[in-house]
């Protein structure tokens, strides 16, 4: 099984990539211009029709699995990456595997994050007018 899933995930990164050069965008914008053009040829008729919109109905179907698998490997990469990142610095090790958590629980910890933060800054003003209040009356005594 994990020869599979490493299969399909080499397969899913490949696809990744070489549909988002610009080159295969437009491949893509071609094929589409080809099959308008030849709509006059065809007549218009709902065969021609459903050429398009079953092509880029399976196209969009197959892209969505190769899309997510990829995305979901590339942010496990990164996940593990910050929780590297936390457990090396002087951050809280709590915040380790918090991706998994509810969204009420993810809720609350962003709250708590967030007051945390705006404390941070008011203590920041703060010493930035208490340093600003010594530098005049330091000038003060010196001028």
């Amino acid at each position: 099984m994990a020869s599979a899933s490493r299969s399909f995930g080499e397969i899913a990164t490949r696809v990744a990539h070489a549909t988002g050069r610009p080159l295969t965008f437009a491949l893509c914008v071609l094929v589409v211009v080809v099959w308008a053009v030849s709509g006059p040829f065809f007549g218009f008729s709902d065969t021609w029709q459903l050429v398009i919109n079953t092509g880029t109905t399976i196209v969009t179907f197959l892209m969505v699995f190769l899309i997510q698998n990829t995305q979901n490997r590339d942010g496990a990469a990164i996940q593990a990456k910050l929780d590297e990142l936390i457990r090396t610095s002087a951050a809280q090790n709590a915040f380790i595997g918090i991706e998994r958590l509810t969204e009420e629980e993810l809720d609350e910890i962003r709250e708590k994050c967030e007051s945390r933060a705006r404390a941070a800054a008011a203590a920041d003003e703060a010493e930035g007018a208490a340093n600003r209040k010594a530098a005049r009356a330091a000038e003060r005594a010196t001028g």
